[in-house]
């Protein structure tokens, strides 16, 4: 599995919205029971979109300004970018299965 990196928010406008190709941004918190339920499926997820899709990490708790800006209200929430454009927000656990069905539609591949 692959370890998911890590963006602030301070580094997010560089690291997601000004990133060369699609980024999957994971807002998740340390309490977050569902949100550590996803941490393994994102890690797998990641392993086997390298090189299409970048995934990382934004702890809602130590950076509270970007999901604030981005109207994020329930966590996990995971929100698809790409060329610094929300593509596809999605909202809760779900299976790695029907998680990367659902980018590979948005993303066409």
């Amino acid at each position: 599995m692959a370890e998911l990196a890590s963006v602030t928010d301070a580094d997010f406008g560089a690291e997601v919205l000004q990133a060369e190709g699609p980024v999957l941004v994971d807002f998740w918190a340390e309490w977050c029971g569902p949100c550590r339920l996803m941490a393994p499926v994102l890690e797998k997820l990641a392993a086997g979109l390298q090189g299409q899709l970048k995934i990382v990490k934004l702890d809602v708790q130590a950076n509270p300004e970007t999901p604030v800006t981005l109207g994020v209200m329930n966590l996990p929430t995971l929100i698809l970018f790409r060329g610094g454009t929300e593509l596809k927000r999605f909202g809760g656990a779900m299976p790695a299965k029907k998680l990367a069905q659902q980018l590979q539609e948005v993303l066409g591949k």
